[in-house]
């Protein structure tokens, strides 16, 4: 019996190549899709010499043809990060929708299971905390985070259509906030933010008064969570994050700990529609894939920075 084929969209970024390298350890062959809009080759270089990996450089808003056999389809294309899906808010509508569209017709055609990475941004700035799955979130579509927030929506609609009307075997995984090697330090996000002006010896830029709070999950945690989901029965959607909460200030005060860094902070305005809360409910997470993060901040942080002072060499 043959090898068992997942196709992951997005494959070049930093989740989607945290991915492949699981699945190829887990027997798999796997194809990576990604148009390099926001991922990067350097993440994927170290497959390109394993007969079971693949990568093909494709829009995936486009028709996507694989002539063998996909037992599996992980789509995990968008721009992920505030920085880029305001520098691409067009195309990040279009592989929500049009890419969400063409991945789910692969699935359906090759009889696969399809997997769709959703995110915590689909509670937008939440009214309820934490944030359960059956919460249906406070998003403004208007706004300039509404590309990204709605995008996600729609392609959680659209999945459960495909479920729901082609009988599809899908899964949709709200990820949130994950961090950890093969992030870009200039992908907006706090968390490398923080640490590139530290390693900088700059000054850390907290927005608003940094009293909103995020929750960070290691990306090996994550990882983990995706594949249990993956090959689970669960269609209903799913948190994966770490439920561990921290203040913006009191990590970017960590941040300076762990760096041995001098830096200060300086406060600047918060950006509209920013969330004031984000803490995943994991709950479901628990009873279903019997799943939790088992990696600590500190611990994966130590990992992280490593792997920042080596890039930067």
């Amino acid at each position: 019996m043959g090898k068992k084929v997942a196709v992951v969209t997005g494959g070049a970024g930093f989740l989607g190549s945290h991915l492949c390298d699981r699945l190829i350890n887990e027997g798999m062959k796997v194809i990576c899709l990604d148009n390099l809009l926001t991922g990067r080759i350097s993440n994927i270089e170290h497959l390109f010499q394993n007969e079971n990996f693949q990568f093909i450089m494709f829009d995936v808003t486009n028709y996507i043809h694989v002539p063998s056999d996909v037992n599996y389809i992980l789509h995990f294309a968008s721009p992920a990060s505030p920085i880029d899906y305001l520098r691409f808010p067009i195309q990040t509508l279009k592989v929500g929708s049009l890419g969400t569209h063409k991945a789910l017709g692969l699935a359906k055609e090759k009889k696969s299971i399809f997997l769709l990475a959703s995110t915590s941004e689909v509670y937008g700035d939440p009214l309820v905390h934490p944030q359960s799955e059956d919460y249906w979130g406070n998003v403004n579509p208007v706004g300039p985070r509404g590309v990204y927030d709605e995008a996600k929506r729609f392609a959680e609609a659209m999945t459960m259509a495909y479920h729901r009307y082609h009988a599809l075997n899908t899964r949709i995984a709200r990820i949130f906030n994950t961090y950890g090697p093969r992030m870009r330090l200039d992908d907006g996000r706090a968390l490398p933010a923080f640490i590139w002006q530290a390693m900088k010896g700059e000054d850390l830029t907290v927005f608003g008064n940094g009293s909103q709070t995020r929750s960070f999950c290691y990306v090996d945690d994550l990882v983990e969570g995706i594949f249990r989901l993956l090959i689970s029965n669960e269609h209903q959607p799913v948190n994966l994050g770490n439920s561990e909460e921290i203040s913006i200030v009191d990590f970017a005060k960590e941040i300076i700990r762990l760096t041995d860094s001098k830096s200060k902070i300086v406060f600047k305005e918060l950006p509209l529609d920013d969330p004031r809360v984000r803490q995943p409910d994991i709950t479901r997470a628990r009873n279903i894939l019997n799943w939790e993060p088992k990696v600590n901040r500190e611990e994966g942080l130590k990992i992280t920075l490593e792997y920042f002072k080596q890039t930067l060499k």
